[in-house]
């Protein structure tokens, strides 16, 4: 893949990372409940299932989920489910005292980073739209195997790399205090935010 053709398809992989949506909240949320350590889960775990579903347009299979309207429906009411699990979780969290712990001290075995940045990442099928609009203009019949695996391994490196940062700022110092003192407001208004999510997925 051609130098030039690899850094436009780096700079719109950063732009389509920057986008806000419920993996930004989602990310945040676990960073302020369960400190740095389950923020980077979440972000490396959203890199890998954002990089599976670019492996899959890759191999040409997205193609078929998306014409597939039974498949398509199945993976969004899925996610609309998984958002609205973490939504309603969220908003019946309950409100705790925190001090200012050590982030291993702070953090809470109950949150799971692993499987919620994997899942809010794998079961949203409009990751296999976009994907596929975008392989569209840099992949070809022709192209080799390594190619593929370069464009796969880019976004999900993007990917991570940008909720990785994103934890590390709001898990530095005065940041993640003063979050954490306010971590029920945070609950509440990223619930409010899944919630509105979920319902948005299913009446669209």
């Amino acid at each position: 893949m051609e130098l030039h053709l690899w850094l436009s398809f780096v700079v719109i992989c950063i732009l389509g990372a920057l986008s806000p949506g419920p993996s930004l909240a989602l990310v945040i949320k676990n960073t302020v409940n369960g400190g740095a350590s389950k923020g980077y889960a979440t972000s490396i775990s959203h890199g890998l299932g954002v990089a599976l579903y670019a492996a899959i347009t890759a191999t040409g299979i997205a193609v078929l989920v998306v014409n597939t309207p039974f498949i398509f429906s199945l993976i969004q009411y899925a996610g609309a489910a998984f958002l609205l699990y973490l939504g309603i979780k969220s908003l019946l969290s309950k409100k705790t005292e925190i001090t200012h712990l050590n982030d291993d001290q702070q953090s809470m075995p109950t949150i799971n980073g692993w499987r919620d940045g994997f899942l809010i990442a794998f079961l949203n099928p409009k990751l296999a739209i976009f994907f596929i609009a975008l392989f569209s203009q840099f992949v070809s019949a022709d192209s080799s195997e390594q190619q593929k695996i370069i464009m796969t391994a880019t976004v999900g490196s993007i990917d991570a790399a940008w909720y990785c940062f994103v934890t590390f700022l709001i898990s530095r110092g005065n940041i993640i205090n003063k979050l954490k003192e306010n971590s029920y407001l945070v609950d509440k208004i990223t619930g409010v935010f899944l919630v509105a999510l979920a319902v948005r997925v299913v009446w669209n």
